[in-house]
C-alpha cells in the first residue's frame, strides 16, 4: 500500500470554501433589506446544508 500525501492547500480547499461562504452569509446578513436577505440566506444555508449532508453519509 503506498502512501501519496496532499498538498496544504488541497487539504483545505473545500473547508475554506465553506468558511468564506458563511462569512460571506453573516456580512450580507448585515448590510441590509431585500436581495441581501436572499443572500444571506444562500450564504448560510449552503454551509449548513452540506455540513449536515457530510454527516448523514457517515
Amino acid at each position: 500500500m503506498s502512501h501519496r500525501s496532499r498538498s496544504t492547500a488541497r487539504i483545505f480547499a473545500w473547508p475554506m470554501l465553506i468558511a468564506l461562504l458563511g462569512l460571506a452569509g453573516l456580512c450580507t446578513a448585515l448590510l441590509g433589506d431585500g436581495a441581501w436577505d436572499a443572500l444571506s440566506w444562500l450564504g448560510l444555508g449552503l454551509p449548513a446544508w452540506l455540513s449536515i449532508r457530510g454527516l448523514l453519509r457517515r
